[in-house]
């Protein structure tokens, strides 16, 4: 049956698993290569899209959040060291699983969960942050909404790029870099009816591995 929006997380999962390693291989190699970043914007709405569709399908939502929680607690170390971030700051996994939380405790009419898991946000030094868990919380809202998805996205994408770097000017008009997430609309428009089977494990190892990746090449260069 063909969905409003796009179901298919499977294709959507890998389009970000590609977006995402060239931001970070833009991020750790190429530096003044801004398009690299620009592709890289793609990818976190895509994953968060995904835990949005996710929650709606899983049969076992607490399940779900176990798996993000143990693939974020094996990727720490790999994305302090790829990255070159500290130890204080968490991974993007703690944010799609608060993000999950959050939504959780909306389909279960406990709002206390989700009350916490944004308060965690707000605390928690991690990627994207509170922005991140709400966009999750947002996308979920408006999933099978082609109308209200398109409004609301790129309205925040709008407030979301406030602060990050500018990638392009014409007199009074300016495109900051987190903006570029908007590229990622089209994508969670597409209607499909079919769905791309992708190996759950390719899709898990894909985070720590191309960090694990990034930080011998880093041994290796310098």
């Amino acid at each position: 049956m063909r969905k409003a929006t796009n179901h298919d997380t499977g294709l959507l999962g890998l389009i970000a698993i590609v977006c995402m390693i060239i931001d970070h291989l833009g991020a750790a190699f190429f530096v003044g290569e801004t398009w690299m970043r620009v592709i890289g914007r793609i990818a976190f709405p895509l994953f968060a899209w995904g835990i949005a569709i996710g929650a709606e399908h899983t049969r076992n939502i607490a399940r779900y959040a176990w798996r993000l929680f143990i693939l974020g607690v094996i990727s720490q170390p790999f994305y302090m060291y790829g990255m070159n971030h500290p130890l204080s700051k968490l991974n993007v996994l703690a944010t799609l699983l608060l993000g999950l939380l959050a939504v959780a405790g909306l389909k279960e009419q406990k709002t206390w969960i989700s009350v916490c898991a944004v308060l965690a946000a707000c605390f928690l030094d991690m990627d994207y942050g509170v922005r991140g868990v709400l966009l999750v919380v947002l996308l979920w809202a408006v999933r099978d909404n082609p109308l209200a998805l398109s409004i609301c996205f790129s309205a925040f994408c709008v407030f979301w790029g406030r602060g990050s770097g500018t990638v392009w000017r014409y007199h009074t008009f300016t495109l900051q870099l987190q903006q570029c997430a908007i590229l990622a609309l089209p994508l969670m428009l597409w209607p499909r009816s079919t769905r791309t089977r992708v190996p759950r494990l390719l899709t898990y190892a894909a985070y720590p591995a191309h960090l694990a990746l990034i930080f011998l090449a880093r041994q290796l260069l310098y």
